[in-house]
């Protein structure tokens, strides 16, 4: 699998986008990440190593301590991949919503202009009397 695509599919779950978001933090423990998850410390070893796979995470040795950490860099690649696609759709609603704004223009005018040859073509109304009307006698 390609880089990106390891990477797509590592942030794809809940749980490994969690860990990242707590990683933004600081760098922290194995123990500390695991405890928000109703989840076992090998199942989160299991995410640990999807993230480092990906090149998200690293972790290091401290005597005891092995602190997690997020590799802002490895992210960078996500984010140049998704600012291609946003540029282009930006652009495409741009014009799409100055396509609306042409026919909207369009269509008020012509609307305006079928109501004003409407009014000239309508033959002036009488006035209806207040008598009824009576029939002539021959």
């Amino acid at each position: 699998m390609d880089p990106l695509s390891t990477k797509f599919a590592a942030l794809a779950d809940p749980t490994r986008r969690a860990i990242l978001a707590r990683l933004v933090l600081g760098e922290t423990s194995v123990t500390e990440l695991a405890e928000p998850f109703a989840m076992s410390m090998p199942a989160i070893s299991k995410h640990l190593k999807v993230l480092e796979h990906a090149g998200l995470v690293t972790r290091g040795r401290a005597a005891q301590w092995r602190p997690c950490k997020i590799e802002p860099a490895a992210l960078r690649e996500v984010d140049e991949w998704l600012e291609n696609y946003r540029r282009f759709w930006e652009a495409s609603l741009d014009r799409l919503e100055t396509y609306l704004g042409e026919l909207q223009a369009s269509e008020k005018q012509e609307s305006s202009s079928r109501a004003r040859k409407a009014s000239e073509r309508k033959p002036a109304r009488r006035r209806a009397s207040s008598q009824p009307h009576m029939p002539s006698k021959k």
